[in-house]
């Protein structure tokens, strides 16, 4: 390895002019390069927007969220762009409206909003000058502050018309819906019972009609139990009668007649539930008591037992009674429902038709109406209150140093790409030229013993020409580096007259 190293490095430096000629075309070429790649400078702000409102967030109609992404939306759309390049020295190099939109196209793809909370942005801008980022974004700032609120209260003024006009038209076609269905119920439904669709009514009737008769079974079931049981049981009780001629009724009026006598001395007025009670079956005794035979059943004293299950047989035949009514009133409902629909069978999809229509639109105008409230609501706050406080954490900031290209190390990878582009042309020479530089490959390579070499003898004249190549390799190589050395002091100086 060290007779190959060796072998290299003297393969190059018996060539070195054209591995410096390749370096230097290399280097001129990328500086050349280098030097016409334009600078970018970087300028950066961090504003917070602080959501104010003083209404909850299901009334704000909204999320905080979603009013956030809309700032970082709005804050660089076309608009506001157009009045950045009016406002700032791009528009001095735009003379017509198509060079003004060629500016705010190329501002959308060199200004990035990126949000990095909830309400904290970070406003970076790039351009080729550092005063004219600074300024660009600076202008933004300006705009989005002083035309937040007013963008605001306008869109909020025409939500509100739009959205009474809507509110007139579906007001507008509520009413006639309702004068349809007014109409309709009048034509058709008018002397029918109960309300909403005749379906909705039939069916009302036959469940009121199921429950009636499952009531009516019960007492009728309880009545014929009171029945049986005043069937077994005696009406009076052997012994001394109540009085001459006093038979069970009458005994029985004379007893609920004690009973409200004291009732009353108890303080309970007629409208107490115990005298109510008790002139009810006063009334029923006394008519019993109409109906007995002077003298009947004198000779024995009336069975108190006897006479409250008679007392509530009379109860439970009212009630049967009762049923039974309310059974033929149901079911002649449900005649006069099936009749209807038998003579006309549209009414009921027409019906139908109309509920549904009028349905719809009133539930369209309750939306509408509460999303004007809501909208009308925002407006009131966002006018007695600063509804989005805009807050410059960071001003924009003037940059001094280009961010792109990074020209110090670009030059300086051109200077290695150029030595390093010199060494292999040098080396890819001296492979392509059938030369031997030792004894050993032009023995390998003829197959034949070399006996000797001899060595390079020179005059006195050929070393000090010799020499004074050298010194004009090494002069060339240093002004290689001198090239580079300056093209870096270059750059700084254009920094700082830029900063």
């Amino acid at each position: 390895m060290y007779d190959e190293s060796r072998i290299a490095l003297h393969a190059v430096w018996t060539r070195r002019w054209l591995g410096l000629a390749v370096a230097w075309g290399v280097c001129v070429l990328g500086w050349l390069v280098v030097s016409q790649m334009p600078s970018k400078y970087e300028s950066r702000a961090r504003v917070q927007v602080q959501l104010r409102s003083m209404l909850p967030p299901g009334v704000a109609g909204q999320n905080p969220g979603d009013d956030v992404d809309t700032i970082r939306q709005t804050m660089t759309s076309a608009v506001n762009l157009e009045k950045v390049v009016r406002g700032t020295d791009l528009a001095t190099t735009a003379s017509s409206d198509r060079e003004i939109a060629d500016r705010v196209s190329g501002l959308q793809q060199n200004i990035k909003v990126v949000a990095q909370q909830n309400n904290l942005f970070e406003i970076t801008t790039t351009s080729g000058s550092p005063k004219l980022a600074r300024d660009i974004t600076q202008k933004l700032i300006d705009i989005f502050v002083e035309q937040n609120l007013s963008d605001d209260r306008s869109e909020n003024s025409q939500t509100l018309a739009f959205l009474d006009q809507q509110l007139a038209q579906r007001q507008k076609q509520l009413q006639d819906a309702e004068a349809k269905r007014a109409d309709f119920q009048n034509r058709y439904l008018g002397s029918l019972p109960g309300t909403g669709s005749v379906a909705d009514r039939m069916g009302a009737s036959r469940t009121q009609m199921a429950q009636v008769d499952s009531d009516l079974a019960a007492a009728q079931s309880a009545l014929a139990a009171v029945s049986g049981q005043m069937a077994g049981t005696p009406r009076t009780i052997a012994g001394a009668g109540i009085a001459p001629g006093v038979g069970p009724a009458r005994a029985r009026v004379l007893a609920i007649q004690g009973q409200l006598a004291d009732a009353r001395s108890r303080g309970y007025t007629d409208a107490h539930p115990d005298v109510i009670a008790l002139k009810a079956q006063l009334a029923a005794a006394n008519a019993a008591a109409r109906g007995e035979p002077a003298g009947a059943d004198a000779g024995g004293t009336p069975n108190p037992t006897y006479l409250s299950l008679q007392s509530i047989q009379a109860d439970r035949q009212a009630a049967v009674a009762s049923l039974m009514a309310r059974k033929r009133q149901l079911q002649g409902d449900l005649d006069q429902l099936t009749a209807k629909l038998s003579d006309d069978p549209t009414v009921a999809a027409e019906q139908g038709q109309i509920d549904r229509s009028y349905q719809v639109l009133k539930d369209q105008y309750d939306q509408l109406l509460a999303q004007r409230e809501q909208t009308s609501l925002r407006g009131q706050a966002a006018t007695q209150t600063d509804s989005v406080k805009f807050s410059v954490i960071d001003p924009p900031t003037s940059p001094r140093t280009p961010t792109a290209p990074n020209r110090p190390l670009l030059l300086t990878g051109v200077l290695f790409a150029g030595l390093a582009a010199g060494i292999g042309a040098a080396f890819a020479m001296s492979k392509l030229q059938t030369t031997f530089p030792t004894a050993d490959r032009l023995e390998k390579a003829s197959g034949m013993p070399v006996i000797g070499q001899i060595g390079e003898m020179l005059t006195q004249a050929q070393d000090t020409e010799r020499r004074q190549r050298f010194k004009y390799f090494a002069g060339a190589a240093a002004a290689l580096v001198a090239s580079w050395v300056l093209l870096l002091g270059v750059e700084m100086l254009q920094r700082g007259m830029a900063a």
